[in-house]
């Protein structure tokens, strides 16, 4: 994995509230789709500040994020 990514997937993780805070997280196409234990230790304006994220959505339970066609690159 690139620097970049691995650095980006860190940051991610922390401003999503840890990795104790994700109780799963899956990817499809475009975006990170975690479930979160305590969705109030989430900050999205953190997480849209990072490089590589477009948005934030938070629907259906989920915390997604948005990165685009390198989606599988930040997840691994």
């Amino acid at each position: 994995m690139a620097k970049s990514y691995k650095e980006a997937a860190q940051k991610i993780l922390e401003s999503a509230g840890g990795k104790g805070n994700v109780s799963s997280l899956v990817h499809c196409a475009t975006r990170l789709r975690f479930k979160l234990i305590n969705r109030d230790k989430a900050d999205k304006e953190k997480t849209e500040a990072i490089k590589d994220v477009l948005q934030v959505v938070d629907s259906g339970g989920q915390y997604q994020v948005v990165i685009g066609n390198t989606v599988g690159n930040i997840y691994d």
